[in-house]
């Protein structure tokens, strides 16, 4: 008899049985399909009681380690989809295709499209030239570097890219962890030549990483900074480099280099006692003013939605025309001063593989790729979903990863999505991500011909531009649905930002993912015990505690382990709650009845169907258990085991020492059988 028609006659007996007990009435046509089934299978005859839990211990074994990796190797890794039904004329096309997206929605781009495209590319340049130039200052670099990356980034992303409106050039964050961290191992101000090839080299380093995690699928690195860390390290992050402005924003001449709060405040104090010029401060906050009105009005009312996009730029032209008009920097208004003509530079000679601080600028990388990667694909996903489109997160990490190995080696630094700047993309109507080709080429332009007019350009003017970016940083409202929601994470949150605020960004980050681990640990080695119980007129089985209302089978206790890991970390904590629950059960049902302890528990059903995975240790505490509760005359019934599960206890001949009959496949069959065998008892009785 072969394996299918024995499951098929199991499944049958279980259902005619279920049948029959709902419905009496039933029995004629009961009969019927019997004898219909007996028909088709003459020669057979199965025991209709036997218990599902055969297909168990019958089952075939499970895949091992070895097999598991070369299939994961073969699905994610080496995958290629073929369309039996259509062939690829050139397979090298069709390599290419899968690389480079532009391949495949070029074909049908219209001139339509490029219509939207061009007008929300010139939007988006309008203001990616002024944040530009305030991020490259905020790095510690000169002010043509940030334009520099908003040139070669973009036009490679545009080609590898599976978002359409992401806008890729510098942003503030990644800016700050930049000169915070770089500038521990070289200051910009004795030595800006030594300080810029670092920052080259963390660039190359960041590209590299990014494009490491997209080849071998590892985005689930990008996830160890979970969403409450995200919040509060972005909020932290948005005050510091808040207060980093107060140096621009005054025209102060000296500043500390360090980012805690604390320092800066106390630079400020003293920079104060010092002489300074109160144009910078009415320059800036007169244009901050005028930004954050343009920003209202652009909130207010949708469709002007280019007025706050062109608000920086406008003020950083008025901002010039005065200060030349009036000569101003005369008078102690510090400006930009000269920024270098022309395209990007190559700068693959500057990059330093075999220098003294080759470790740490891996690690600056690293931490620069994963926050990058994490404000990108967060953005990019979040106008995806607007759109109705699914983004692929392996082609994002490749394609930004590219966009930084190609920067290194053309004077940029590290490059990720804006969500300012892709915001003002999305609303500015753009298709498709031509935009950012017209934002670089625009960009490419203003290098060409308006680097001579930005010389008189006011630091405070690009101060007040990145302060006025700052708000969309700090989530307040998502900060108070995570306090609503889970305490714990928010204490990830206030981690992550009084470490940026107090202490630094690479403190901040360290305690926001170890608390997040911490989390993890203690809930895997402490898990939960949960008596169970059954629904009224129902075959399911819930916590006790969770439904008041699930009544217990008398001389019966039914657990459920609450872990994913039955492992050397809980193995031993998991049987102690066990035995515990146990003697709770015992002694209270002692005390009610007044019998004899060994006639009070007679069996102990444990659900393992949360259980997925499970070690020698486990297994170990499952023996143990076992042999301690048979000296106190109390049977070990597991059911619902999984197949690695299953397997496990196979080869560590547990099945052998419980004996088969001991191992169900649900906890219902588990119950009906005590019930059945309890009812025989009694009536031989």
């Amino acid at each position: 008899m072969d394996i299918y028609s024995n499951k098929k006659l199991y499944i049958y007996a279980y259902m005619e049985k279920k049948v029959s007990s709902l419905s009496p009435t039933s029995n004629t046509h009961k009969d019927n399909k019997m004898n219909i089934e007996m028909q088709s299978h003459p020669a057979e005859a199965v025991p209709a009681e036997e218990p599902l839990s055969q297909w168990l211990i019958n089952m075939p074994e499970p895949p091992t380690m070895w097999q598991e990796l070369v299939g994961y190797i073969r699905t994610n890794v080496f995958s290629k989809k073929r369309n039996k039904t259509k062939k690829e004329s050139n397979p090298v096309y069709s390599c290419l295709k899968s690389v480079f997206p532009i391949l495949t929605w070029g074909r049908q781009y219209k001139l339509h499209l490029f219509k939207k495209d061009l007008m929300a590319g010139l939007t988006l340049a309008s203001l990616c030239i002024p944040q530009s130039i305030g991020y490259a200052n905020l790095a510690g670099l000169d002010p043509e570097y940030g334009l520099y990356t908003s040139v070669v980034p973009p036009l490679i992303y545009s080609m590898m890219g599976s978002s359409r409106e992401l806008a890729i050039g510098p942003v503030a964050v990644v800016s700050l962890l930049l000169s915070s961290m770089v500038r521990d191992l070289q200051d910009p101000v004795t030595d800006p030549i030594a300080y810029r090839k670092i920052v080259f080299t963390v660039t190359f380093f960041a590209g590299a990483f990014q494009t490491i995690f997209g080849l071998f699928r590892l985005g689930f690195l990008v996830d160890f900074l979970s969403h409450a860390a995200l919040v509060g390290f972005m909020a932290g992050a948005a005050i510091v480099i808040g207060l980093q402005q107060l140096k621009g924003l005054f025209g102060l001449s000296h500043f500390t280099n360090r980012t805690d709060v604390v320092s800066v405040l106390s630079s400020v104090l003293h920079s104060l006692h010092h002489p300074w010029q109160p144009l910078n401060f009415v320059i800036g906050s007169s244009f901050l003013i005028f930004i954050l009105l343009a920003r209202f009005i652009g909130k207010r009312n949708k469709k002007l939605f280019w007025i706050p996009a062109m608000a920086p730029l406008i003020s950083v032209v008025l901002a010039t025309l005065i200060v030349y008009l009036t000569n101003a920097e005369t008078r102690g208004v510090k400006i930009v001063r000269h920024i270098k003509p022309g395209f990007n530079r190559p700068s693959v000679n500057q990059l330093q593989f075999n220098g003294p601080h080759l470790g740490q600028v891996a690690k600056i990388g690293i931490i620069c790729a994963i926050i990058a990667l994490t404000e990108a694909i967060a953005v990019g996903r979040s106008f995806a979903t607007i759109k109705g489109y699914r983004l692929d997160g392996n082609k994002e990490m490749m394609a930004m990863g590219f966009s930084n190995i190609a920067g290194s080696l053309t004077s940029c630094y590290v490059a990720t999505g804006s969500f300012s700047r892709t915001a003002v993309n999305f609303s500015a109507g753009c298709e498709t991500v031509v935009s950012n080709i017209v934002m670089a080429i625009t960009v490419m332009v203003s290098l060409e011909v308006l680097t001579r007019f930005l010389y008189f350009t006011p630091t405070a003017i690009l101060a007040s531009i990145i302060l006025s970016a700052l708000p969309g940083l700090i989530d307040i409202s998502g900060a108070l649905h995570i306090w609503k929601l889970d305490k714990l994470d928010f204490l990830v949150l206030l981690a992550a930002f009084f470490g940026v605020l107090f202490a630094s960004v690479e403190i901040g980050l360290l305690l926001a993912v170890g608390i997040s681990f911490t989390r993890i640990i203690l809930s895997s080695i402490r898990p939960t015990v949960e008596a169970l119980g059954r629904l009224s007129k129902t075959d399911i089985f819930g916590d006790i505690n969770q439904y008041p209302m699930a009544t217990k089978t008398q001389g019966l206790l039914t657990l459920r382990i609450s872990s994913p890991l039955l492992c050397f970390a809980n193995a031993n904590f998991i049987r102690d709650r066990i035995l515990n629950s146990v003697q709770n059960v015992v002694e209270e049902e002692d005390v009610e009845q007044e019998v004899k302890r060994e006639k009070v528990l007679q069996v102990v059903i444990l659900d393992l169907s949360c259980v997925m995975g499970i070690d020698t240790s486990g297994v170990v505490a499952l023996e143990e258990l076992h042999q301690e509760l048979a000296s106190n005359d109390t049977r070990l019934v597991i059911a619902n085991p999984r197949w690695r599960i299953l397997h496990k206890l196979k080869q560590a001949k547990m099945e052998e020492k419980m004996k088969k009959e001991n191992i169900f496949m649900t906890v219902g069959e588990a119950v009906d059988v005590y019930i059945r065998a309890r009812t025989s008892s009694q009536d031989m009785c």
